[in-house]
């Protein structure tokens, strides 16, 4: 959503570095601030927990613990997330506001009966007692939530709140472990309780305020999902993105590099470690992509758009997209400029770092750190230009790019497991990236050129009905929604004089 961008656009307006770092921080935190804080706390955990002499079995354990549900929450999330995005958009530009909260309500419920179906099993096979279970799955659950809220987030103006909101939850859950340490009472089970207050905080207080931005909520909470028979590309590349960024992670759980630590807790520390280290340096970009793209191109963006919306005359709009694409290219060329710098520092200082944080890496784990950082650095620029075709609506491009990049990546990363040699390990997400990267750019280029077709070969002559098997779950959905909310509404009057005389205008209220 491009919300962010109008009131990002007043930050960088302002002159002084002062200004400046503050514009960074604020769309840093809005765009990677739960991924970032998922990383502080994993790091930061695994130092308090060995500094206090917690068994390296344990260690592991909750290692486990905390990684497997950093991914069943990102993968979960990301069935719904570009979805629900583009829903609420389209719900903003209709000034619909009391439309939002209700699609936040269905997509979290969904998610987390998703979560404890495909998790909970997982958990049962691989915890030691019932606590960890609980405490695993809440964690879970917790993460799902604050990452959905991340997209209502964005259209928020009050960035003050959201870095305090940050802030305090980061600080709560240190303060908590370190209580436990202070106590004595430290152990496993009380690390993981401690992230989870923290990011429970988080959600909870990023929850207050989308209540203040969004007061008033009505209609079903399930018409969100009519989107998907709507823009099914959206739902499947979403999903498949996310596999290609994490599914060669997750594939070498079960390689020759393996360690069965419970279970089903499996770990490649010799290669999720470097992995880890260098998945940090997409993150500039991910900032970038806000400040630099989605600040300069989206004026021009919206600009172009709404003159075809309230017929503007041929000439202006050839001026207006020739403008549009040449900032568009001059933003994708800085994007791409500032990301080759970042991977280049993250090589060079970021290897011997590596070294002085695990002690004793060994050399493979280095190799595969210096190949993954290149991976990810193509990964960020590709990646900003897919969302760039999500912005002309390519739909198509965007599904075909993200089904080349995951199927390369995972299918070559399977290939070296079974016939490849060990010193090429990372290759098969690297060869899955270099593809994906010269398919958008082709694509972006071919689609740019063609803008005034697509954009009126999209519309409908004669509006259809709508038809597919989410519109009929959701259209179910409602309807129990409706008989539930039906039969509360048939409670109130009982409920209201069971209060005294002065009780009915709250109930009419």
């Amino acid at each position: 959503m491009a919300g962010i961008g109008f009131s990002l656009k007043k930050l960088f307006s302002k002159k002084g570095i002062f200004s400046l770092c503050k514009a960074y921080g604020y769309s840093g935190i809005v765009t990677i601030g739960p991924m970032l804080l998922g990383i502080i706390f994993l790091c930061g955990i695994a130092m308090l927990s060995q500094s206090i002499g917690i068994s390296d079995y344990k260690r592991h354990i909750l290692n486990c613990s905390l990684t497997y549900s950093l991914m069943f929450a990102f993968f979960i999330t990301s069935i719904f997330d570009m979805v629900v995005t583009r829903y609420v958009s389209d719900r903003l530009y209709e000034d619909k506001k009391d439309k939002v909260m209700p699609s936040f309500y269905g997509a979290v419920s969904l998610e987390l009966v998703i979560c404890l179906i495909t998790y909970t099993p997982i958990l049962i096979a691989s915890v030691e007692n019932f606590l960890q279970l609980i405490l695993c799955l809440w964690f879970a659950m917790i993460l799902m939530v604050v990452w959905t809220e991340m997209i209502y987030i964005t259209a928020l103006k009050d960035f003050s709140s959201i870095v305090i909101s940050f802030t305090i939850s980061l600080m709560s859950g240190f303060l908590l472990a370190l209580i436990m340490i202070v106590l004595g009472m430290a152990s496993m089970e009380g690390f993981l309780l401690s992230v989870t207050v923290a990011y429970g905080i988080l959600a909870t207080r990023m929850y207050m305020l989308m209540l203040d931005y969004f007061p008033k909520s009505s209609g079903s909470n399930y018409s969100f999902l009519r989107y998907i028979d709507r823009y099914p590309e959206l739902l499947v590349s979403s999903f498949l993105m996310k596999v290609g960024l994490l599914g060669h992670v997750l594939i070498m759980y079960f390689g020759p590099l393996k360690v069965q630590y419970r279970g089903l807790f499996y770990g490649a520390p010799e290669y999720e470690v470097p992995a880890l280290m260098a998945f940090a340096s997409i993150l500039i970009s991910t900032i970038n992509f806000v400040v630099s793209v989605e600040v300069n191109f989206y004026p021009k963006y919206s600009n172009y758009y709404g003159l075809f919306a309230y017929k503007g005359a041929i000439k202006d709009i050839k001026l207006a997209e020739k403008d549009m694409l040449r900032v568009l290219s001059r933003e994708l060329a800085y994007l791409g400029s500032k990301q080759v710098f970042a991977t280049i520092i993250f090589i060079v200082v970021g290897t011997p770092l590596v070294e002085i944080l695990f002690p004793g890496v060994s050399s493979l784990s280095l190799a595969i750190y210096k190949l993954l950082c290149v991976g990810y650095g193509v990964y960020a620029i590709a990646n900003s230009v897919l969302l760039i075709e999500l912005y002309f609506d390519d739909y198509t491009g965007a599904l075909i790019g993200s089904l080349l990049f995951s199927a390369i990546s995972v299918g070559v990363t399977i290939w070296q497991i079974i016939f490849g040699n060990e010193q090429f390990y990372g290759m098969g997400f690297f060869a899955g990236v270099i593809i994906f990267y010269f398919y958008i750019i082709t694509r972006l280029n071919w689609y740019s050129r063609r803008l005034p077709y697509y954009l009126l070969s999209k519309q409908n002559l004669v509006q259809t009905e709508e038809k597919g098997i989410f519109v009929s779950i959701s259209k179910k959905l409602e309807e129990a929604q409706a008989r539930e909310d039906l039969k509360w509404k048939s409670k109130e009057p009982i409920l209201s004089n069971a209060g005294g005389s002065n009780s009915g205008g709250g109930a009419n209220q």
